[in-house]
């Protein structure tokens, strides 16, 4: 086997062009007020399990009270269950967000980032392919570069305080290139692919003081190189494509192995595959009917993760490429949920935002000189509970690709980082766009997206975010070289910034509430309802301006949001006034893991379309 550097072929131990590649045959102004909208069969997992596969079991599948709490329950009229936890609330504001510098030096690049729950760490990883970064470990051991006897003492995965900016140093032994992860039931990321000896590699990290990886290289039964990563309703993962693998299978139990039966040829991958690929790390989405819509290069369908059959193929998505090295973002749109939720089918919505044309990689990559070739400017949305979705269209500011989509506490959607023209790949791109735009997901009159303040910072290939409790958004990332570079014309990026996004308006800090932790359940069971209580809004509470989000985190990478999902649940009842400027809002929980897989979430109160001062973290248990 060969390998393309630069338009040469090269043995394959060395690098490979354009980050991750090989064989390749070939300011609109603010000055209008911002309107921030209110949107709205599985397996029992044994909260101390060793492993991440669920055992026999089912979800309830109606309300019940809690087990935590105990209450009286006004039902009301149906005029008033119907009503109750679907407002749409706006509020004014001109404000356009606040950049602030985190840390100067992470350590690593973030190529990948997640937020570990309970423990508020974001997890940052890079690759070890580089053999440095900007961080020693702490003392021995060092990793053993594979196939020689160099020693490899620079860190390549962090933990940092998102509060202190502390870094802790992990150890890695697997290669983490172009990986995917999700977070298990309790936690833990599960962690799948990468490159050369960590392709095949499934990895744990939990959430534990001292907790460091856990490695078990050979669990996969193909590699997994620029693959996806999606969590099934009952907790289960599945793992999509990877170069030159258009297969899927289960992720395994922790220490087990698959075999080669339990990996499933995906002739959907094959077909959209093209000249310089653009159907790498492709958009997976569970629908909350249990089927999985499945994006790749322009063309999207969907699956059955039971049956492995295709239901459905949905309309091509005109306009070029949106997959990896194309690099669109994309997420599900928030779901919306009723109070004593009876609807069969509850709508979901997936948006897709910039990339570019087929061609853009070769020309960016392959051709000299270099052309750079526009970025696209559509975002487009459909409904996947549809078999007669259609794509609904609509226009950007300004071009995108490599960008990111993050789905606000609020249930908007803020796409930052990436750049205007050229490619995903080694110095592929230029024209970074610094703007975030805001796009409102629910109602308003007259253009659906708002330009926020700048940043200083280009954030091209390999930058990444994360949903912070406080509603601020971590930015991190970049790095358009083969290692860690600083006099290239986009250095390797270190520094880490928070993002404080439109309603963190000076003026809207009356209404951000607060949670009181210790009378808030903080495990949820399917179907039941729950209590969380809220502090700092007057007895005069309008019970109409209040939304209860949960939120589960995103594990970002390339461009791509793993699992990121959140879900606007159904409010019951507001008991107001149980203490001073105190109220209890009485909530359903999803009432099946196809709604919201088991596992961790952030919980968000809104009032008047502010987020609470923190969120707290939930357990979503069948």
């Amino acid at each position: 086997m060969v390998m393309l550097w630069r338009g040469l072929y090269i043995l394959p131990l060395l690098f490979v062009s354009g980050n991750c590649q090989f064989l390749f045959p070939f300011l609109h102004h603010f000055n209008k007020p911002i309107h921030s909208n209110h949107v709205g069969g599985g397996g029992y997992i044994e909260p101390n399990a060793g492993g991440f596969f669920p055992v026999d079991g089912g979800f309830a599948a109606k309300g019940g009270d809690d087990n935590l709490e105990s209450f009286k329950i006004d039902d009301g009229s149906a005029d008033q269950k119907k009503k109750k936890g679907n407002a749409n609330v706006s509020v004014e504001t001109k404000y356009k967000g606040k950049w602030k510098l985190f840390t100067q030096n992470a350590g690593v690049s973030a190529m990948h980032l997640i937020l570990l729950p309970k423990i508020d760490q974001a997890l940052m990883f890079d690759a070890t392919v580089w053999k440095q970064s900007k961080l020693k470990l702490p003392g021995p051991p060092c990793r053993q570069v594979e196939g020689t006897n160099e020693q490899d003492c620079f860190c390549h995965s962090v933990l940092l305080d998102i509060e202190t900016a502390k870094i802790r140093p992990l150890r890695l032994k697997y290669d983490t290139w172009c990986s995917s992860g999700a977070l298990d039931v309790n936690g833990r990321l599960i962690s799948t692919g990468g490159y050369n000896n960590g392709s095949d590699t499934v990895r744990i990290l939990d959430i534990c003081p001292n907790c460091d990886w856990q490695e078990y290289p050979g669990a996969l039964g193909n590699g997994r190189w620029y693959a996806t990563q999606v969590t099934l309703g009952d907790g289960r993962f599945m793992v999509f494509g990877g170069r030159n693998f258009p297969t899927y299978e289960f992720v395994p139990p922790e220490g087990q192995r698959n075999a080669k039966n339990q990996v499933f040829p995906f002739k959907f991958l094959a077909e959209t595959h093209d000249a310089v690929e653009n159907n790498l790390y492709p958009f997976v989405y569970l629908s909350t009917d249990g089927n999985l819509f499945i994006f790749a290069n322009n063309r999207s369908i969907l699956l059955n993760p039971k049956t492995q059959q295709i239901l459905h193929e949905f309309p091509v998505l005109p306009g070029g490429a949106r997959n990896y090295p194309a690099s669109g973002s994309s997420c599900l749109l928030p779901i919306a949920l009723q109070p004593y939720e009876t609807r069969k089918l509850i709508p979901a919505e997936v948006l897709i935002c910039g990339g570019t044309s087929h061609e853009a990689f070769a020309q960016a990559d392959l051709k000299r000189p270099k052309v750079f070739v526009p970025a696209n400017k559509d975002c487009a949305r459909i409904d996947i509970t549809k078999r007669n979705g259609k794509w609904k269209i609509q226009t950007m500011p300004s071009p995108r690709l490599m960008g990111d989509a993050v789905v606000l506490p609020t249930g908007d959607v803020l796409l930052i980082n990436g750049a205007q023209s050229g490619s995903a790949g080694w110095d592929d791109a230029r024209d970074p766009n610094f703007t975030p735009v805001l796009y409102r997901v629910r109602g308003g009159a007259g253009s659906k997206f708002t330009e926020l303040k700048p940043s200083q910072i280009a954030r091209l290939y390999h930058s990444s975010f994360a949903l912070l409790p406080d509603g601020k958004i971590l930015i991190a990332g970049s790095n358009t070289n083969p290692g860690y570079i600083d006099s290239a014309l986009f250095p390797t990026e270190v520094r880490v910034e928070k993002f404080s996004p439109h309603y963190f308006d000076p003026n809207l800090n009356k209404f951000r509430l607060e949670i009181v932790l210790d009378k808030s359940a903080n495990q949820i069971k399917y179907g039941n309802r729950f209590t969380v209580q809220i502090r700092g809004a007057d007895k005069a509470l309008d019970e109409q301006k209040l939304q209860v989000n949960i939120y589960y985190p995103a594990f970002t990478t390339h461009g791509i949001s793993m699992n990121q999902r959140l879900v606007q649940l159904g409010t019951i009842q507001v008991i107001k006034n149980v203490a001073p400027e105190t109220h209890n809002i009485i909530l359903q929980a999803p009432i099946h893991g196809n709604i919201a897989p088991p596992g961790y979430y952030m919980l968000f109160v809104n009032y008047n379309g502010v987020p609470c001062r923190r969120a707290m973290w939930v357990q979503m248990l069948p």
